[in-house]
């Protein structure tokens, strides 16, 4: 079963919107998000908080499209939500 949601985020004065969904994986889960066309992982780590994992095959030609503050934006709405 896969859960869809929208995604709220503010980033640089702007609230934007991103798809996601949940991916559960046994105890562990990953939050794939949908950036400019590409997918984007987001697994905890140990202190809970989360990291983007992201294919090189996607970043071709595109990594201009990705940037590190959005990244952490996105990173710190995920660690904000309950759960």
């Amino acid at each position: 079963m896969e859960d869809y949601f929208i995604l709220p985020v503010k980033y640089n004065g702007e609230i934007l919107e991103f798809e996601g969904r949940l991916l559960p994986q046994g105890y562990v889960h990953k939050i794939e998000i949908i950036i400019n066309k590409i997918p984007v992982l987001f697994e905890p780590d140990e202190e809970r908080s989360y990291r983007a994992l992201v294919s090189t095959e996607h970043l071709e030609g595109k990594a201009a499209k990705l940037s590190y503050g959005l990244l952490k934006a996105i990173a710190e709405k995920l660690e904000s939500l309950p759960g």
